[in-house]
């Protein structure tokens, strides 16, 4: 494929792209003072704060999930909030309650009473544990970043970002999430567990502060002004039309599916994984110091985008096949398209 599209650079163009990866690796050097190693983790998770996207962790207690958002509020200088998710957990105790107070002059009146999810960066833990009603408490905010309460709508303010954990062993007494739920976040990672030494190095750190260490480089306005920012990222004809090749790709229902959707995939992608790829492949590009997009950032969030999007069927099962290796077969199939 040859495109007729070209990105040139005027001046100021080429300091903003500049100051936009400084900024990114002044952020990962304050977060490397609390995260030991999970460097990939790290740059997706910024790429989905700076892109507006929510992300779906999934790993066992004790990997430093919580630390990790803790960390992020340092250094980006926006408040946090934590909810554990239990299976008592009603929908006010997230979004918040109407009560009823005395003024001054005695008069009752209604006050709204913020739940923690007005926050900048909430960590959602183990967000399966909650009920389906309280799931749905999530759907609204993390969509279109408000709270509806006794038709009362209040705009949280922005960046917003969600983090929920979920922990891939203890599934007695959850609820798995809705798809609809599942299609709101912008990636799903997974968090594996550290080498040994990166694990050494985590029991050093820890015996000096429990305490997070990091501190603040950039605050929230900086962090929108990244995301517009990312927006003016062009995106050439052939590398758009091969991440639409990707999820349309994944139907097997359609006349142009894979072979790999035919042979291994039950249900498709969203068209909010076309959304997410083109999204988080320019803020991943700025990362990185360039200012369009490449075939090399499309295939690098296929697996976050896609994994959590996409069901395969019995077949894939039977050969052993999980998500993630249907989706390096799919890249595989389509790498012919990434010239």
């Amino acid at each position: 494929m040859k495109s007729k599209q070209t990105v040139v650079l005027n001046e100021a163009d080429v300091e903003k792209v500049k100051a936009f990866s400084a900024s990114v690796a002044m952020v990962k050097q304050e977060l490397a003072k609390d995260v030991v190693g999970q460097k990939d983790i790290i740059d997706n998770v910024l790429i989905a704060i700076v892109a507006g996207g929510n992300v779906l962790l999934e790993g066992v207690p004790g990997v430093g999930k919580t630390r990790l958002v803790r960390s992020l509020g340092r250094a980006l200088e926006l408040p946090f909030s934590r909810i554990q998710f239990t299976p008592d957990l009603m929908p006010s105790d997230v979004t918040g309650t109407n009560v009823i107070t005395k003024d001054a002059d005695g008069n009752m009146k209604t006050v709204f009473n913020r739940g923690p999810i007005f926050a900048n960066l909430i960590l959602a833990d183990e967000i399966n544990r909650a009920t389906p009603k309280t799931q749905s408490a999530m759907l609204e905010v993390m969509q279109e970043h408000k709270v509806t309460v006794a038709k009362q709508t209040y705009v949280l303010k922005e960046p917003f970002f969600v983090m929920a954990t979920e922990n891939p062993i203890e599934q007695d007494g959850t609820y798995p999430l809705p798809e609809a739920q599942m299609d709101r976040f912008m990636f799903k990672l997974i968090v594996g567990f550290p080498t040994g030494e990166e694990l050494a190095d985590i029991v050093n750190m820890t015996q000096i502060t429990m305490d997070e260490t990091a501190t603040a480089v950039i605050d929230g306005p900086t962090v929108l002004a990244m995301r517009e920012l990312a927006k003016s990222v062009p995106v050439i004809d052939d590398v758009l039309n091969y991440a639409v090749k990707l999820v349309t790709g994944t139907h097997p229902e359609l006349a142009d599916a894979s072979e790999t959707a035919k042979k291994y995939i039950k249900y498709g992608a969203s068209p909010r994984a076309a959304q997410a790829l083109i999204t988080a492949a320019k803020v991943r590009a700025l990362m990185n110091g360039n200012y369009n997009v490449s075939y090399d950032d499309v295939n690098a969030l296929a697996y976050p985008v896609l994994r959590h999007r996409i069901k395969v069927n019995y077949s894939a099962i039977n050969d052993g096949i999980n998500v993630d290796g249907v989706i390096g077969q799919l890249l595989s199939e389509y790498k012919k398209y990434a010239k």
